[in-house]
């Protein structure tokens, strides 16, 4: 159940408000301004490799921290499941919390992309957008932290830089059919968001009502 959950977060991160006006930028960075499918492909890989090694080194600390406290997992999982279910909430929209909602652009540049600078743009995309896919990103951090092992935190946030890596490798390979695609996203945005936000609540509520049964 926590695979699954930790990838459609990865997912979700992608369709989430700050993710989506990177987008533009991205297809011109690796759609258009390569020649090639090939170097499109290979420089789309980059970038998703860059911004996967950062969220797999933070899931490495958050489980190794996690040993420590893991004989405190009940309340942790309180402590997360209150968090998730006021994450949930925030994107279904029934509160509003300022920094969940916080958008940033990016700044585009004439540059010719290879696949070490589209590592470091993925690199630096990791860390600026950090607190914008937060929501998703903190909740698999601290589903980590509660594991008690390295191994199994380290393939949660690989299986959730997977589910953010996916669809930017997709729309790479299929940007002129994905268009489409792209603007039902955007037109229909809110029900996403509501969705997004039911997954967190529900999946906040069951790791809430898991700690408080623990002490039983």
């Amino acid at each position: 159940m926590e695979y699954i959950i930790t990838f459609i977060e990865g997912i979700a991160s992608f369709i989430s408000p700050c993710v989506l006006p990177v987008i533009p930028i991205y297809i011109s960075y690796f759609g258009i301004k390569s020649k090639s499918i090939k170097k499109s492909l290979l420089n789309s890989i980059g970038f998703v490799s860059g911004f996967s090694i950062i969220f797999i080194l933070m899931g490495v600390f958050a489980s190794t921290l996690g040993k420590f406290i893991h004989r405190y997992s009940n309340y942790m999982n309180i402590i997360f499941g209150l968090f998730l279910i006021i994450i949930g909430l925030n994107y279904i929209g029934l509160i509003f919390i300022k920094f969940l909602n916080k958008s940033k652009g990016i700044k585009q540049e004439n540059k010719d992309f290879n696949f070490i600078t589209s590592v470091l743009f993925g690199i630096i995309f990791s860390l600026s957008w950090t607190p914008c896919v937060g929501a998703f990103l903190s909740s698999a951090l601290i589903l980590a932290s509660t594991t008690g092992s390295v191994i199994k935190g380290t393939i949660l946030l690989l299986l959730y830089s997977l589910g953010l890596a996916v669809p930017f490798v997709v729309t790479t390979l299929f940007l002129e059919k994905l268009k489409k695609t792209f603007d039902f996203i955007k037109k229909h945005y809110n029900i996403i968001n509501k969705i997004s936000g039911s997954i967190l609540f529900i999946f906040g509520l069951w790791k809430l009502i898991e700690g408080i049964l623990g002490f039983f």
